[in-house]
């Protein structure tokens, strides 16, 4: 599993001022929950970009005035209207308890439906699992080979040996949807198949 680590300051209390002072030195306020007591800090806005937007999920190790913390991003909080960032809520993990990750969806192989003139749809771009650190994976991997047009891939179908699925089974991680072109393909096949018919 890939890491990261980022620097955070302790912040003593939770009002409305101290989250506007925040905001003005451009920083966010978040919180550490699980396994322990809560610590409330901050974190630079611009250190919090390369967690929040990127396909991947990281173990974060926060030093935070000296003391170190081993976290999952569990939530973020955004502005209803604008694109910014509100608050974040971290999960502390401990050692030999397993944590809760989103861990991203990356689609391999060359699906049979879309060589029939079908569109490959990641429906899904991550999983929520429950895992020991150890073994929590980099990215769930799908093979999209067997998809003819029309079929999907369900989450239950992952195979999953050393962690547990959190995300329901019936959810569909991607599908190869029908094209207007491989609809009018397949009337025209049809057609020409009638005619032969006759």
């Amino acid at each position: 599993m890939q890491t990261i680590e980022l620097n955070g300051l302790l912040r003593a209390a939770s009002g409305k001022q101290e989250i506007t002072a925040l905001k003005k030195e451009g920083r966010i306020p978040c919180v550490i929950y699980g396994g322990g007591k809560n610590v409330h800090f901050s974190l630079d806005s611009k250190e919090v970009r390369v967690i929040i937007y990127t396909p991947n999920s990281y173990i974060i190790h926060l030093n935070i005035e000296g003391k170190l913390e081993t976290v999952v991003m569990r939530e973020v909080q955004f502005h209803p209207v604008y694109e910014q960032i509100l608050h974040i809520d971290f999960y502390r993990i401990t050692p030999g308890k397993p944590v809760i990750i989103d861990i991203p969806v990356k689609l391999t192989g060359s699906s049979e439906g879309v060589k029939q003139g079908g569109k490959l749809v990641l429906m899904k771009r991550k999983v929520r699992i429950s895992s020991l650190e150890e073994n929590i994976p980099d990215f769930i991997e799908v093979d999209t080979t067997p998809l003819i047009l029309g079929s999907s891939f369900l989450v239950k179908e992952i195979k999953a040996d050393n962690f547990t699925i959190i995300t329901p089974g019936s959810a569909s991680l991607c599908s190869v949807n029908m094209t207007r072109a491989a609809r009018g393909a397949a009337a025209s096949e049809a057609l020409e198949a009638n005619k032969k018919k006759k």
